[in-house]
Formats: structure tokens, C-alpha cells, sequence
């Protein structure tokens, strides 16, 4: 996989490099309400402008139609990469069209343009080699030098993603090199005692990478909505809280298989509870108690970690020389059910271990928060990704990238 470095040693100046970011940012209307993704390509942008490129930032953002929608326009975005660089951003208001043509043409080096959401366009998502391959030709004209830098996107089969790297020299941006190299620490030769530390509202969200792990992890902590179908596997009651009870067989089996190999599998002692989901929007307080983990009453969900689980949680990490959190505790969002979340990352703080934060729902609760981001020694921009590196699988836009 050329690096980026590489590419500039052969020269860029005055060729139109489209770069693959993931600019996929939570938005409150036009508000941006974090912006770590636009941060994490920053670099590869900046040191791309200062070689003189003509750069062409392209990315999706959330799960529109394959049809323009203002509410998934990537304006707000292209904004806030100008703020950040401390320069004028251009803005194409589409992906392949008349806009996106007089943008890029307009580039002089140096300079940095955005092209609207990738997925306005059917092509970019479409299951059909021909459809995505006939957009992938479209971006390919657009430039003259491909760099995949949008770890988040690179399990996907998309046409900017695996069709477009074919069409165009390429290689790979500072943020894919960084994760990848973070993500071989937690696969090969990894420094142990190994923790993973799991949890997000489903079981089958997780089960690939469950499996993966029962092969390398020292400990596995489960925690989230997850957890229940575990306690509910293990016979306890689980009242109104989140259950895949399709899931219990291959839970049984991943704690049976965990006991076998000597991987401890820790689950909550207890549990926050609330008759009520809490309203997140207006974050007003909640009826809550706190209950043993195997005496949940009827009428009530688990929403959170409780305090002893916090304390057990935190000796479980105190001493590990490598952690992998994926996915909240409880409810985070909400003060009332954020304590099992916020244990977490502060127990990978308190850590002298090497500390990844696996992207998605934990990379935005360390930040919503407010801990420091160098506190831990990586967050990912994928979670899905990440995920799917730690189950063995393949991704599409790291095999693209190879030479």
C-alpha cells in the first residue's frame, strides 16, 4: 500500500488529487455537533494543499435515497474543513455534474474543493457492478490521483470507496496508515493482559467480532444492551430491557467456549433501571434506581451500569497493557445513564496500557463527555470498520488501496 509521503515524493504539484474522507459528522439541523471525522482528514488535506495539489475532498454523509436531500448536504461540512485549514473551501452542489465539473476546474494549486454528498448519487451505493463502476468512471474524471483517507468507510463495497482506487494511481492517506497500524496491535503480537471491553444496544451486532476475539482476548467485558441478553443466556430476568432472545444460543456458546479457553467474560452486578426510556431531548430528569444484575423487577429496563459494576469494571482495565472499547455502557446521552460510559473512559485514561477507542457511539461519548482526546492512546473514526478488521474480515477499501 503506497503511502502518502510516497506519493509526494513523485510529485503532486498542480494535479487534482481526489481525496475519500469521511466527513460523515452528526448534524442538528446545519450544525455540526462533532466534528472529530473533519479533524481526523485535516492532516492529509493540509499536506496535500502545501505540495501544491489541486484537492478534491469527497465523501457521504448519513443514509440519503440515492437523491439530493438539503437535510444530508455535506455544506456544513466543506464550512467547517475551511475553518480548520485556515482557507477558502470551495463547494460543487453536486457529485458528477455541472457543479462539480466548474469547481474542480476552477482549482488552482493549492487549493481544496468539497463535492456534494456521494451518495445523491444511486451509483455510489449500488449493489450492481456495472451501475457503481459507471459513476466510479464519472469520479475518475474528475482527477488525476486517488487517496483513500475515510477509514470509516472502507468496509464498504461503494463505488468511491473500491471501484475508484482501480481507475486512478493511488494510495493511502495519513488517517487509513494510522488506523491499520493501530488495528495490527490489536491482532498481531498484542501486548498483554489483552481486555476488550463491549458494548451498544445488540448482541448480533457484535457476535463476529466476539467470536474473533475468544481467540485472543485475555478479558471481555460486556456491557450496554447487549448485556442483557447475556444475564438473560445465564438465566436471570431481564424485565423491559433490550433482549435478542434469538441470541441466547450463541451467547451460551460464546461463554461456554470463553470458559474452555480461559477468557473471562464479565458482566454487570448491577444495573441503572427506569420504567421510562429518558427523554433525550430535553435531557429532563429521570425516575431511576439501582438493582443487582440478577434480580431485575418486571416493569423496568436496564439503561446503565451500576456503581459496583463500575468499580468491578475499572480493576478489570487497571491492569491491562492493551484495551479495545467498543460501544456505550447505557444511555449516555442522557446525565442520568452516562456513569457506566463515563467509568469506562476514564478507567482507559487512569490506564498506563495502550487504549483504543473503537469509533462510533464511544468515540462520540468520550468527547460529548469531555475528556481529553490525548488522554487515550487512539480513537477510531470507524467503528464498523474496526469492528470488522478485528473479526479477520476484508475490507474492500484497504484491498483497493494495495499495489
Amino acid at each position: 500500500m503506497k503511502t502518502i509521503d510516497e506519493l509526494l515524493a513523485e510529485g503532486v504539484t498542480g494535479k487534482r488529487v481526489f481525496v475519500r474522507a469521511d466527513l460523515n459528522v452528526p448534524l442538528s439541523g446545519t450544525t455540526i455537533t462533532d466534528d472529530g471525522r473533519i479533524r481526523a482528514v485535516q492532516p492529509t488535506v493540509e499536506k496535500l494543499a502545501a505540495a501544491g495539489a489541486r484537492v478534491i475532498v469527497a465523501s457521504h454523509l448519513g443514509r440519503p435515497k440515492g437523491a439530493p436531500d438539503p437535510a444530508f448536504s455535506l455544506a456544513p461540512a466543506a464550512a467547517r474543513l475551511g475553518e480548520l485549514i485556515g482557507a477558502d473551501v470551495a463547494f460543487a452542489t453536486d457529485t458528477v455534474g455541472e457543479s462539480a465539473r466548474a469547481t474542480v476546474a476552477a482549482l488552482t494549486d493549492g487549493k481544496v474543493a468539497v463535492i456534494e454528498n456521494l451518495r445523491f448519487n444511486p451509483g455510489e451505493t449500488s449493489k450492481d457492478d456495472a451501475e457503481r463502476g459507471a459513476f466510479a468512471d464519472q469520479l475518475a474524471e474528475l482527477a488525476d490521483v486517488y487517496v483513500g483517507d475515510g477509514f470509516g468507510a472502507v468496509h464498504r463495497k461503494h463505488a468511491s470507496v473500491f471501484d475508484l482506487p482501480a481507475r486512478l494511481p493511488h494510495a493511502a492517506g495519513d488517517l487509513i496508515a494510522t488506523e491499520v497500524g493501530v488495528l495490527k496491535k490489536l491482532t498481531e503480537d498484542v501486548a498483554r493482559p489483552y481486555a476488550v471491553v463491549l458494548g451498544g444496544s445488540k448482541v448480533s451486532d457484535k457476535l463476529g467480532v466476539i467470536d474473533h476475539l475468544l481467540e485472543r482476548a485475555d478479558r471481555i467485558l460486556i456491557g450496554g444492551g447487549m448485556a442483557y441478553t447475556f444475564l438473560k443466556a445465564q438465566g436471570h430476568e431481564v424485565g423491559n430491557s433490550l433482549l435478542q432472545e434469538d441470541q441466547i444460543p450463541a451467547v451460551l456458546e460464546y461463554l461456554k467456549r470463553a470458559d474452555e479457553k480461559g477468557v473471562e467474560f464479565v458482566l454487570p452486578v448491577d444495573v441503572v433501571v427506569s420504567e421510562q426510556f429518558p427523554d433525550l431531548k430535553t435531557k429532563a430528569p429521570s425516575r431511576h434506581t439501582t438493582v443487582p444484575a440478577d434480580a431485575i423487577p418486571a416493569g423496568v429496563m436496564g439503561l446503565d451500569n451500576g456503581p459496583e459494576t463500575n468499580k468491578l469494571y475499572a480493576s478489570k482495565l487497571a491492569d491491562a497493557v492493551t484495551v479495545f472499547w467498543n460501544g456505550p455502557m447505557g444511555v449516555f446521552e442522557h446525565p442520568d445513564y452516562a456513569e457506566g460510559t463515563r467509568a469506562v473512559a476514564q478507567a482507559l485514561v487512569d490506564s498506563e496500557g495502550f487504549s483504543v477507542v473503537g469509533g462510533g457511539d464511544s468515540a462520540a461519548a468520550v468527547r460529548i463527555l469531555g475528556f481529553d482526546e490525548n488522554a487515550f492512546g487512539h480513537i477510531s473514526t470507524g467503528g464498523g470498520a474496526s469492528l470488522e478488521y478485528l473479526e479477520g474480515k476484508t475490507l474492500p477499501g484497504l484491498a483497493a488501496l494495495e499495489d
